[in-house]
Parts: structure tokens; C-alpha cells; sequence
């Protein structure tokens, strides 16, 4: 039976006061939102957008069709355009003709959810969250018009950009670097993990050369990134996922976010999963696998999430994915205090 948060709040203070002697020796972990008080002065968040017109190019077909295996979008990006408009764009398009379009939806999405954020979390500032799909895999005036288009907005301090490692261009990456100058700016990459046999498996359409070698020159730049790991994938043991935790540090990201797998339905891993072709991983051992993760983790490298689920009846497996993120937090926290950290 699902736990309310009133409760979990409660399991959450008794947990950490039931030693209250051990509880000043917890070391807090380096969060990015404590990063950004730090930054800022103030409750900075995130705010998502999911626009018409952005695809990715493992789905129309550039280096794969069909998408990654696990990747139904929409049950990632909570913004992501209703109806969205069936044109597409890619680094080829020679013009946009929904452009017009994209800008109301991205005006609508950043007014109603800084209204949100603001009423019910006291956010003050905000970075706008380029979150559904690729979003640079598009012709460069667009990309910029609609960067530019979202700094002007009523405290947005920067744009972190989520995107894959074969669809940024040089001409991208210096225009980040130019706007870094005066705002905060983030470019976001799936690592997922660094063994090719797993990205082949997932129909990820690249290898884990071009994603080190994207992060490498990012950062070569000056630019901030975060990068996402996944626990979980087909064919992985615990020992695989702790090296891509391992490499994709080494790699220099300055940010990290942890996901486990889960099947949502209409997806192909959906049908290996209903074909017993994949088991999911066990709470039990996602947990044990993230706190590895972080204990090898450098202090400098900020967490930005330590798990994800979907709250709807597109979840298939594990059933743990669709618990309330609080109470996934306790869990979490509960193995972590075990090493000295609370998150």
C-alpha cells in the first residue's frame, strides 16, 4: 500500500534521529540543487520543456529506427506538447515551418510552470530544461532562436539542454560557450553505459567512443555537464554498471544523474520483457549498485537524481518504479546513513 508523504516525511525524521550521535557524523552529499543555492543565493529549479518539431536521430532513421529500446518519450517529459505537430526537424533542415508554434509552446510551458514552482515549491529563479527528445538535432537558427527566446523570460538564469552525443555540432557548442559568458548553461548527455555490447543491444545508434569524445570536448569548451547512467540494462551485472559510474567520472562530467531501468508499454523492451528476454533489477540491488556508485563518486561531481519512476498504467516493470520518489527516497537514504551519507 502506497506510504503518503506526510508519512514518509515522518519515517525520514525518525530515521535520522534514531541515533542522534551518528546523525552529526552523516556526511551530505553534494547535491545539484545545493550547488545552485550556492550558485544563486536562492531556490533555483529546473523547468522542463518537451517542444513540437524535435526528434531524435535513432528514431527517423539517421542511425537506427525505432528508438532506444526502452524509450516511450512522453513518459519521461511531463511538459512534452500535447498533439504535437507531426513536422520534424534534423541538422539538415533547410527551413522550419513550425517555428511560430514552437515559440507559443515554449512561452506556455515556461509561464504556467514557474507559476507552478513558484506556488507550491518558492522557486525564485529558474533554468529552463530543453528536456524531450534531442534538442539540438535541429537547424541552427532554430535552436537559437528558441534559446535565446528563453532567457528573456522573468528569472530564467541559463538553459540546461538535454541531447545525445552524435547530434551537436561545433557551431552548437561555441554558441553555449558564448552564452556562458553571462548565464548558467548546461549540456546533458546519455552515457548510459560505456559497454558497446549493451548500446548495440538498446538500439542506441553510437558508441561509447563518441559519447567520451563529446564529453571530452564539451569540456574542453568550459561548458558544464551532467551526465545519465542507467542501472539495470540487459546483459549488465553490478560490476558493468559501477564502470560506467567509474569512466563517466573520469571523463570529467561536473554532474551525475542514476536511473534504473523500467519497461513502460509500447516500447521494444516491452516485448523482451513479456518474451522473458529481460528481468528487471530488483530494488534491493538498484539500491546497493547506486550507493556504490556514489561512494566511488568524486566529491566536486554534483547529483542531480538518484532514481525515476512513472506514476501511470504505462509501467510495466518493476512494479517499485511506480512508488512515490519520497519514498523511494527513504529507502535510499536508509542504506546510504549505513555509509556515513544522507542525500
Amino acid at each position: 500500500m502506497a506510504t503518503t508523504l506526510q508519512a514518509v516525511a515522518k519515517i525520514a525524521v525518525v530515521a535520522a534521529s534514531a541515533n542522534p550521535k551518528k546523525r552529526y557524523l552523516l556526511k551530505q552529499l553534494y547535491t545539484y540543487g545545493r550547488y545552485l543555492k550556492s550558485r544563486f543565493h536562492t531556490k533555483v529549479s529546473k523547468l522542463p520543456l518537451g517542444l513540437s518539431g524535435f526528434t531524435c536521430p535513432n528514431i527517423d532513421g539517421t542511425v537506427a529506427k525505432g528508438g532506444c529500446t526502452f524509450c516511450l518519450n512522453d513518459s519521461f517529459s511531463p511538459n512534452l506538447a500535447k498533439n504535437a505537430d507531426k513536422t520534424f526537424l534534423n541538422l539538415e533542415s533547410k527551413s522550419n515551418p513550425i517555428l511560430e508554434k514552437q515559440l507559443r509552446e515554449l512561452e506556455d510551458q515556461i509561464l504556467t510552470t514557474q507559476a507552478k514552482m513558484r506556488r507550491e515549491w518558492g522557486s525564485k529563479k529558474f533554468l529552463v530544461y530543453f528536456q524531450s527528445f534531442t534538442n539540438t538535432y535541429a537547424p541552427f537558427e532554430t535552436i537559437k532562436t528558441l534559446y535565446d527566446k528563453a532567457l528573456t523570460y522573468d528569472g530564467v538564469v541559463g538553459l540546461s539542454i538535454g541531447t545525445r552525443s552524435d547530434s551537436v555540432t561545433d557551431e552548437v557548442l561555441d554558441y553555449l560557450v558564448e552564452l556562458s559568458q553571462t548565464k548558467e548553461i548546461w549540456i546533458e548527455y546519455g552515457i548510459q553505459s560505456i559497454y558497446d555490447k549493451t548500446l548495440e543491444r538498446i538500439n542506441r545508434g553510437h558508441d561509447s567512443l563518441n559519447v567520451e569524445s563529446a564529453i571530452k570536448k564539451a569540456k574542453a569548451k568550459g561548458l558544464n555537464v551532467c551526465g545519465h547512467l542507467i542501472f539495470g540494462l540487459p546483459g549488465e551485472d553490478q560490476e558493468m554498471m559501477l564502470n560506467s559510474a567509474k569512466a563517466a567520472y573520469e571523463w570529467g562530467i561536473d554532474s551525475v544523474k542514476y536511473h534504473p531501468l523500467y519497461v513502460v508499454k509500447n516500447t521494444l523492451l516491452a516485448n523482451e520483457y513479456r518474451s522473458g528476454g529481460f528481468e528487471p533489477i530488483s530494488r534491493e540491488d538498484y539500491i546497493d549498485t547506486l550507493v556504490k556508485a556514489i561512494k566511488l563518486k568524486p566529491n566536486h561531481i554534483s547529483i542531480q537524481r538518484v532514481t525515476a519512476g512513472i506514476d501511470d498504467n504505462t509501467l510495466l516493470a518493476p512494479s517499485w518504479c511506480g512508488l512515490p520518489k519520497n519514498e523511494m527516497l527513504v529507502y535510499i537514504n536508509k542504506e546510504l546513513m549505513k555509509e556515513g551519507l544522507i542525500y
